[in-house]
């Protein structure tokens, strides 16, 4: 059968393979809209390749742009932030949520308000916004499709009849470029530096996240909202090959791991073709060649920010708000040279530290003040950032 979806942030790393696994078997899905934030060139170019009904630029300024470039098809062009919300908000039997950041939890939330079924590989939905968004998948009938590779590991070996059973759930982490640096090199660590990942192939901001490891700290907060277990039951291992992408203990000694190739397509077309499967443009995975699989303890020490995602687990969404917003600004800030590798997390806590000093973390059920949060958030991230470079 023929299965409709629709994919926010198109443009992405994660996008472009969405659009490679579905390009591997076209027939088997309609492509109902493709959404970006500024790359037109890109955009109207997948809307050729997949024959999509819709494109749709964030930026409401590229409109002519795109509609120039989409000249002479019958897709539709659209843009600014409502036509992303409403193309989010169409019905499809599937919606890829790749959107980078916050910016993606509105349109995520329409699509699970129209009762689409959500692959998820923006975490930050979860992180943000995880109590309010599991509710309203059970309230619209939507289908959460962990998409991150972490999280779409422990979701095939998860046993969901039967989660009591379920001891640990572990979340493998590479370590990222600075695995083996010392403090002392990571203080003086450059962007280029940090952006040398060994394993995987992503954009900026979650590959700056994974040498810090604040990447895996939101991808604890997250799975901790997609799978029914308690904060404790979540563990982080090292496995700097990264062929382990999650497991899962159960009560009775048995550790049941998956493992793949770190290549997104594998979960990618996992949640595509969800609850069956298909093949997918991965390579397979020959473990005589790998030869040895290593894993070893996070040193928290130098990752303060493992330990600091597991207050703002305790803390709630407000916390998870509060520790989203200001890593964005602080990625971006570390990119821009405005502060040092090490100071990422430190300015993490500092602004968690500010807003639960001030009651500012509890937030209701309302998304909208988790959105207002977000935005208080960023801006006192930069009034830290200012006097740190001061």
């Amino acid at each position: 059968m023929t299965k409709s979806l629709s994919v926010l942030g198109a443009t992405g790393s994660v996008g472009a393979s969405t659009l490679k696994v579905i390009a591997h078997s076209p027939e088997r899905y309609e492509v109902n809209a493709l959404v970006a934030g500024q790359n037109v060139e890109a955009l109207a170019k997948a809307c050729r390749e997949t024959n999509a009904k819709r494109a749709v630029i964030g930026d409401a300024s590229k409109y002519d742009e795109l509609k120039d470039a989409l000249a002479g098809t019958d897709v539709e062009v659209s843009a600014g932030r409502a036509a992303v919300l409403e193309a989010a908000g169409q019905k499809v039997d599937l919606l890829v949520s790749a959107m980078v950041g916050a910016a993606g939890l509105e349109p995520t939330v329409e699509g699970i308000k129209a009762g689409s079924n959500i692959a998820l590989a923006n975490k930050e939905t979860m992180v943000c916004a995880g109590t309010i968004v599991c509710g309203l998948t059970e309230k619209h009938g939507s289908k959460l499709l962990p998409m991150d590779s972490e999280h779409n590991a422990i979701f095939q070996v998860f046993e969901q009849d039967d989660p009591k059973a379920v001891d640990k759930v572990i979340v493998t982490a590479s370590g990222g470029p600075f695995r083996k640096s010392t403090l002392d090199e990571m203080r003086v660590a450059t962007p280029e530096m940090a952006l040398k990942h060994p394993n995987w192939s992503m954009g900026q901001r979650i590959t700056i996240d994974s040498a810090s490891m604040v990447n895996k700290g939101l991808e604890l907060i997250e799975a901790f909202h997609l799978f029914p277990i308690t904060a404790e039951q979540l563990d982080v291992v090292v496995h700097p090959q990264s062929i382990v992408h999650g497991m899962v203990r159960y009560c009775d000694g048995s550790l049941l791991a998956h493992m793949s190739v770190p290549d997104m397509c594998g979960p990618i077309a996992h949640c595509l073709a969800w609850p069956t499967r298909k093949t997918a443009p991965v390579a397979d995975l020959d473990l005589g060649m790998i030869g040895r699989l290593d894993f070893e303890k996070p040193d928290l020490e130098r990752f303060p920010a493992l330990s600091l995602a597991r207050r703002v687990m305790e803390m709630g969404d407000g916390a998870g708000t509060v520790f989203n917003a200001a890593d964005e600004v602080a990625v971006e800030a570390f990119l821009g040279r405005k502060i040092g590798f090490l100071q990422i997390p430190e300015l993490l806590e500092d602004v968690l530290n500010r807003l639960h000093t001030q009651n500012m973390l509890d937030c209701s059920d309302q998304l909208e003040e988790i959105l207002q949060l977000d935005q208080v958030a960023r801006r006192v991230a930069n009034e830290v950032i200012g006097k740190m470079a001061a």
